[in-house]
C-alpha cells in the first residue's frame, strides 16, 4: 500500500421493505455512525434528496432512504386517499423501528421536508436534528382552490397521458431562463419514469396537497434540536417560494437559513453541498 494511501472501505448497500399501514416501503441504508434519515418531494424518489452523493457516509454517518408510498419501488397506499402527512409521518416512524433507530437527524425535501416537521412536533423525542429543504407548505392559505386545481390537472395529465402527460400539464416552467426551463422538464422526465405505479403517485398528487403537516408556521418555534432550512431562489425554484423557507427559519429556534449565491445554481440541487449541510447538523446534534 502507498504512504498517504486511504484505507477506508466503501459502505455497503442494503435493501429493505418495511409494511407501515398497509403500504409496502422500499428502502435502503449504508454506512456505519450516527443515522440520518433520508426524506424525498412529491413525484420524486429516494434518489432525489441527495442527488446520489455518498459523502456523508464515507464521513462517518448511517444513511437511510426510502421511496414514500405510491413513489419510487414502493406500493401503492391501500387506499386512494391515505397519502395525507398522517400516513406519510407513520411511514417514517416506522421506519425508523424497523431499522432500530431512536432517534435520527432528518433531512428531506418539499413533501419530506413537512414529513419531518409533522414528526418533529408530534415525536420529538425521535428527532436529533433537521434539515428542511425547500419548503412549499405556508400554512392554512396552501389550501387555496387554484393550487388544489393545478394538482388535480397534473394527476389527470399523469393517469391519461403518463410522462408526457404529466409534462403537457405541468405547462412551460415559470424560471428564470430558458436554460433552467429545459433543465426543470429534464428532471421532471427523469423523475417521472422511476415510478413503478404511475396510478398510485397520481393518487398522491391529489391526497397530499390537500393534507397539512402543520396548522400555522408559528408551531415550528416548539421545534429545539438544531435545524437547518435550504432556501432556493425564486428564479430557479418558484414552486418553493425563498419567503417560504424564510419563515420557517424565523420561526424555529436558532434555526440556520441557507440560500443561493447570486447566479449559482441552487444548493438545494447539489448533494454534496446539502451532505456537508446535514453532516453539520448531526454534529450538532445531542
Amino acid at each position: 500500500m502507498l504512504v498517504g494511501q486511504s484505507t477506508r472501505v466503501a459502505a455497503v448497500t442494503t435493501e429493505f421493505t418495511v409494511n407501515s399501514g398497509g403500504a409496502i416501503l422500499s428502502g435502503e441504508e449504508s454506512g456505519d455512525g450516527r443515522a440520518v434519515v433520508l426524506l424525498h418531494g412529491l413525484t420524486a424518489t429516494r434518489r432525489y434528496v441527495v442527488m446520489g452523493s455518498r459523502s456523508l457516509e464515507r464521513e462517518g454517518h448511517r444513511v437511510v432512504m426510502y421511496d414514500a408510498r405510491g413513489h419510487g419501488r414502493s406500493s401503492s397506499a391501500p387506499s386512494r386517499d391515505a397519502y395525507a402527512y398522517s400516513d406519510l409521518a407513520d411511514d417514517l416512524i416506522a421506519v425508523l423501528d424497523d431499522r432500530g433507530i431512536d432517534r435520527a437527524v432528518l433531512a428531506g425535501a418539499s413533501m419530506g421536508a413537512h414529513t419531518l416537521l409533522r414528526v418533529a412536533l408530534l415525536a420529538p423525542e425521535r428527532v436529533s436534528g433537521l434539515v428542511v429543504i425547500t419548503p412549499a407548505y405556508s400554512g392554512p392559505d396552501a389550501m387555496r382552490p387554484e393550487r388544489i386545481e393545478r394538482w388535480d390537472a397534473l394527476a389527470a395529465g399523469l393517469r391519461s397521458g403518463g410522462v408526457e402527460g404529466f409534462v403537457e400539464a405541468y405547462g412551460e416552467p415559470r424560471v428564470g431562463s430558458e436554460r433552467l426551463a429545459r433543465t426543470v422538464l429534464t428532471v421532471i422526465r427523469q423523475r417521472l419514469s422511476e415510478h413503478e405505479h404511475p396510478d398510485a403517485l397520481a393518487d398522491a398528487l391529489q391526497a397530499v396537497p390537500r393534507s397539512m403537516p402543520f396548522g400555522e408556521v408559528d408551531e415550528l418555534a416548539a421545534i429545539s434540536v438544531p435545524v437547518a432550512v435550504v432556501a432556493s431562489n425564486d428564479d430557479a425554484d418558484p414552486e418553493h417560494p425563498v419567503a417560504i423557507g424564510e419563515s420557517y427559519a424565523a420561526a424555529i429556534p436558532g434555526a440556520r437559513l441557507i440560500t443561493d449565491s447570486p447566479g449559482s445554481s441552487p444548493v438545494a440541487w447539489q448533494g454534496s453541498q446539502l451532505s456537508k449541510i446535514i453532516a453539520t447538523v448531526a454534529e450538532q446534534a445531542s
